[in-house]
């Protein structure tokens, strides 16, 4: 394989290998430390990090306000000080080496001021801010007052264009690179727009030399580097990317592997299932209350969601058109109007224990059992506004604390479920996210036997080419 020169990241020199920032809590600041003492880059995720006690222990985010308002500030308050933790942990951990950044999600509640609330009380201590799940606009403002580097997170030029041209003209010096994220192959959330093709994957390549077309039109220097994430496993697959003139500078950007190390904070029996993991076992669906697409392991907590949508039919407040059969629902036996057809199908989950009808913004309905819809309608109410819109709970983050739109209850709280799965939860039960490639975990030599490396020993692992 071609020699893996180090390139310039947020003023430093370092090996073009970066740790791919998972929230909520999968990366953190004991992983990410580990990664730039390695000599790479580092990414700690900044999405309601862990916090800690003078002891050492994590202190649990118990949420003690009336209103979801209450408990969204709440939740920003908990957010700020995780992450000047966690900053201070890879900061330590790191000895000087490599380059930590810190990863926002931009549509998470309180994103502006989290990520304000962290880069003022851990100065000098984070070099860069990758930031993506939306149009982050303000995160070149925000960053050039800290004088620190951005890596904006985009799946398509167009998308890079629209950023440059609204905001970061104003702001190129401190482009630190730019994150090319494949939508079809990464793990977590994806940007997936209207107009690509879910089914359709396409090559990266062309997409990425794209991106460097644009950046070079906009004025972007050839030395900033690009950021491929999702689908790299091993370098020698990407021998062809190395050194190459169209697509200049590249760093790979690995989010996946990075779990299955001694320092990655996910339970055993996490570490475990990514060992076992098949072709085809991660599947890209669209059931994130955030609207995006997103990639997890097909498990049972993903199973029970493709269920709902197979429990699914249309009806209407009035006899009108095909909706012509009276159908009763609730606890008062309210009637609405379905096909005929579907009223035998409803009857027959009401039959199998799916006695539950739930209404959704779509004018459907959903058959749940008794306990999942109390699970559903508990989750709505003890929403903290951890998103700055909740298809799930209907929160918004407006003056109305609303979408103005039903709660959909084909959705899910994503904060309760990666609480529960970062902090041991049953990883059959909880959403666990992974890129399409886990399943390599399984066939690669390197994990023969259950190994699980320390994060040195993956780095030099992946800087030989495999």
């Amino acid at each position: 394989m071609k020699a893996l020169d180090p390139i310039l990241i947020s003023g430093r020199e370092v090996l073009p290998l970066v740790e791919g920032g998972k929230g909520i809590n999968v990366s953190n600041g004991e992983s990410s430390g580990a990664w730039a003492a390695a000599g790479g880059v580092a990414t700690f995720s900044g999405v309601n990090a862990d916090l800690y006690d003078e002891n050492g222990n994590r202190i649990d985010m118990v949420y003690h306000g009336k209103t979801r308002t209450e408990k969204h500030h709440e939740l920003i308050a908990y957010g700020i000080r995780g992450g000047i933790a966690q900053a201070r942990i890879a900061h330590d951990l790191a000895g000087g080496q490599g380059r930590i950044h810190m990863n926002v999600l931009w549509e998470m509640g309180g994103a502006e001021q989290i990520l304000e609330g962290v880069l003022d009380g851990a100065k000098g201590l984070i070099h860069g801010v990758t930031c993506g799940a939306g149009m982050p606009y303000r995160v070149a403002e925000i960053a050039a007052r800290y004088g620190v580097y951005y890596y904006p997170i985009v799946s398509s030029a167009r998308a890079f264009r629209a950023l440059w041209k609204r905001a970061y003209h104003k702001y190129g010096q401190l482009l630190g690179g730019v994150v090319y994220e494949d939508p079809w192959l990464a793990g977590g959330h994806n940007g997936l727009s209207n107009s690509e093709d879910p089914r359709k994957p396409e090559p990266p390549y062309g997409r990425v030399a794209e991106l460097r077309k644009t950046m070079t039109e906009c004025g972007v220097p050839g030395t900033v580097p690009i950021f491929m994430a999702g689908g790299v496993w091993w370098l020698k697959e990407w021998e062809d990317w190395i050194g190459n003139p169209e697509l200049g500078p590249i760093a790979f950007q690995y989010g996946t592997r990075p779990l299955l190390t001694q320092e990655s904070p996910i339970s055993n029996e996490w570490k475990q299932r990514l060992l076992t993991l098949k072709p085809g076992d991660v599947l890209l669906h669209h059931f994130s209350p955030t609207g995006f697409y997103s990639s997890a392991v097909k498990n049972g907590f993903i199973n029970e969601l493709c269920q709902r949508l197979d429990h699914q039919i249309p009806y209407s407040s009035e006899c009108v058109g095909d909706h012509e059969a009276e159908l009763p629902i609730g606890a008062r036996k309210r009637i609405v109007w379905v096909t005929p057809h579907d009223r035998d199908r409803a009857l027959g989950w009401m039959n199998e224990g799916f006695t539950e009808a739930l209404r959704t913004p779509d004018s459907t309905l959903v058959f749940v059992t008794p306990d999942k819809a109390e699970e559903i309608r508990i989750d709505q109410v003890n929403c903290m506004g951890c998103l700055s819109q909740c298809m799930f709970s209907n929160w918004a983050q407006n003056e109305a604390g609303t979408t103005g739109k039903k709660a959909d209850p084909r959705s899910f709280c994503i904060q309760k479920t990666l609480q529960n799965i970062g902090h041991g939860g049953d990883v059959e039960h909880e959403l666990m996210f992974a890129g399409h490639n886990a399943y390599r975990f399984g066939s690669d030599p390197f994990y023969k036997n259950g190994f699980i490396p320390t994060v040195k020993q993956l780095v030099e692992r992946i800087a030989s080419g495999e």
